[in-house]
């Protein structure tokens, strides 16, 4: 499992499933009520028209709030930053941080994709993750917004309020923090990922349209904070722990908000979903 699974990148599939049942639910404090959706990044033409429950939240929230400020995300200036925080400017190459027989099979993967390794030598293992599974993502016709681009656009269009659990810049820390960590670790899981992707991406896209949060963390979850412990603190804990403090104030106010984050933020033991839970907040899926 790479980098941006753990964001939700890669809970994709090529097949178009029922829309009656979705990572969406409601959460509820008396009568305060706020509704979360897990979310895709990616995904192909044929995956619109979106599960009904997302329309349905939307519809009732009045604020959307997603991970980070989308539109940062999308500015020029930004991306450039992103891109010079994540790339050595040292001299420095990717083969002098992995070891020989991974920067091998390195190689061998961007050769079958017709990449000239040059391409990507100066990326920082964390930004040459992502890298790769975009490559692999476009390969297999990931191409179309995803579901947080989808309604930031929409918000926009309809001037319904947004909001952010994050700074864009605190994403940017998050991925340099990953660089600090096993550089072997995170490209050859990204590698070996890459190779069971059309597979493993029909499973949890099946059950991230199911709303079955139990299912996709024994798919996704189990071998990744076992073999991977701190990246999975990085990526999932650490950021669920800082988001939940703002969510419990949502949930004290009258506004309805419809919450996007990466749907794997609301599986397996350390999630959103479970803490919410543990609190007594009244959790049911649309």
């Amino acid at each position: 499992m790479n980098i941006l699974k753990k964001f939700g990148l890669t809970l994709l599939a090529a097949a178009t499933f029922q829309t009656q049942a979705a990572s969406v639910w409601k959460v509820t404090s008396g009568s305060n009520t706020l509704y979360i959706g897990g979310t895709i990044h990616l995904l192909t033409p044929h995956d619109y028209p979106l599960p009904s429950a997302y329309e349905t939240a939307y519809q009732a929230a009045d604020k959307v709030i997603f991970e980070t400020n989308m539109e940062t995300l999308t500015d020029p200036d930004f991306q450039q930053h992103m891109q010079a925080e994540l790339s050595f400017t040292d001299n420095t190459t990717i083969d002098q941080v992995v070891t020989p027989e991974t920067y091998q099979s390195l190689k061998i993967y961007l050769a079958a994709r017709q990449i000239p390794i040059t391409a990507v030598h100066n990326l920082k293992p964390s930004a040459l993750a992502i890298s790769l599974s975009m490559i692999e993502l476009k390969h297999l016709g990931f191409t179309s917004a995803g579901v947080d681009q989808y309604y930031a656009q929409r918000a926009k269009n309809d001037n319904k309020p947004k909001g952010w659990l994050e700074e864009p810049e605190a994403q940017i820390a998050t991925l340099g923090e990953m660089n600090h960590q096993d550089s072997d670790a995170i490209i050859n899981y990204t590698l070996e990922d890459i190779k069971d992707m059309p597979k493993s991406m029909k499973d949890l896209r099946n059950s991230w349209r199911k709303g079955d949060v139990e299912a996709m963390a024994d798919l996704e979850l189990k071998d990744f904070k076992n073999d991977y412990p701190d990246i999975y603190q990085s990526l999932l804990v650490k950021r669920n722990n800082l988001w939940m403090p703002q969510i419990e104030r949502m949930l004290n106010d009258s506004e309805v908000e419809f919450i996007m984050v990466g749907a794997m933020h609301l599986a397996g033991t350390d999630s959103i979903l479970k803490k919410l839970k543990a609190l007594g907040y009244h959790v049911k899926n649309l």
